[in-house]
């Protein structure tokens, strides 16, 4: 099969996702598959099938951002990440929390 062939393949999940084999999520990261397995191997991505969500890219390329730019290795990017996110998440909570204590005064 012919490579170009495969990395124009698209592949859509149940719920409307795209989906990208590990050698699109390879080429479209800049990486590697046998980085990508790592990934997976390691719990920071989590594939549907032999299948990426465009989600799990977006997590790729911001974990080797970290290690890039702030020497972070694998796992110490994806808790950054995981962090931040929460952080993001309690935030929303506590507006939210705020803006109905706002209403009931």
């Amino acid at each position: 099969m012919n490579s170009n062939v495969s990395l124009s393949r698209i592949v859509w999940s149940s719920s409307g996702d795209r989906l990208y084999s590990f050698e699109q999520a390879a080429f479209f990261t800049q990486t590697s598959v046998p980085l990508l397995e790592r990934f997976v191997t390691l719990g920071l991505i989590e594939p549907i099938g032999s299948m990426l969500r465009r989600q799990d890219l977006v997590r790729v390329i911001k974990i080797m951002r970290l290690r890039r730019d702030l020497g972070l290795n694998l796992i110490g990017a994806a808790m950054v990440l995981d962090m931040a996110a929460e952080i993001a998440q309690l935030k929303a909570q506590l507006r939210a929390y705020q803006t109905a204590q706002n209403a009931q005064n």
